[in-house]
């Protein structure tokens, strides 16, 4: 049987004392290696450190968590005025109801001319249309009390007779003539309307004077039909 701490075939037959060997044979090192030792590890630590540094500095690769760069402080030219006030643009007031679209304005600062004949082309459209087929659901709430009676009448007239309503074919013009502002602030505008009105057979031309009114002290911006009148 082998004695305690002897090798066979070369090999230590017990790790323990194999492993202590080894270490005072490593303390018997002279100290010139000892100090390339430490050396070396010193400059491992070194490069190490260094090498974690610039792949910091690197940062991760593109679209991988990177974190976006803040947003730059807007120049001034970027910025919106801060405490201002708004400045409205005047609209121009031309033609023979300059004074009293003007006038509107002054009591209703939203009031526009371009704005307002946008409105009423298509006004015009949707009330004609909805007087030829007799839709009073929609005219009653775009029209005067008394505008509505009459086209109330006029659609049970041509109900009763059966005639078909004019359709209208095209708008040929349209424009401001009238406008004037009362003393409890109702405003009217007058729009003359050259048209094309047609039931499939014939053509009409049609030449009228539509007068819408509106509140200015009102938040309802809506105008509505006051009066029709045939042009000269």
């Amino acid at each position: 049987m082998p004695q305690s701490g002897a090798t066979v075939g070369g090999t230590c037959a017990k790790a323990p004392i194999c492993l202590a060997q080894r270490l005072l044979k490593e303390l018997t090192m002279s100290s010139s290696m000892i100090d390339i030792l430490v050396v070396a590890g010193i400059a491992l630590f070194v490069v190490r450190r260094l090498y974690v540094t610039l792949v910091q500095d690197e940062g991760p690769p593109e679209g991988r968590g990177r974190t976006p760069a803040p947003a730059p402080n807007p120049t001034p030219a970027d910025r919106a005025p801060a405490g201002g006030d708004v400045v409205q643009l005047r609209p121009s007031f031309t033609g023979p109801a300059a004074a009293g679209m003007e006038a509107i304005f002054e009591a209703d600062g939203n009031f526009d001319p371009r704005g307002f004949m946008q409105g009423a082309r298509g006004a015009y459209e949707m009330i004609v249309a909805a007087f030829a087929r007799g839709d009073r659901a929609a005219l009653k709430p775009l029209l005067d009390t008394d505008v509505y009676e009459a086209w109330d009448a006029a659609i049970t007239e041509r109900e009763a007779t059966g005639a078909e309503g004019l359709q209208l074919l095209r708008i040929r013009k349209a424009e401001i003539t009238d406008a004037s502002l009362a003393d409890d602030g109702m405003a009217r505008v007058t729009v003359l309307y050259e048209s094309e009105l047609g039931d499939g057979e014939t053509t009409t031309r049609a030449s009228e004077l539509w007068t819408y009114m509106r509140q200015t002290s009102s938040d309802d911006p809506n105008w509505i039909l006051d009066d029709v009148d045939t042009a000269d």
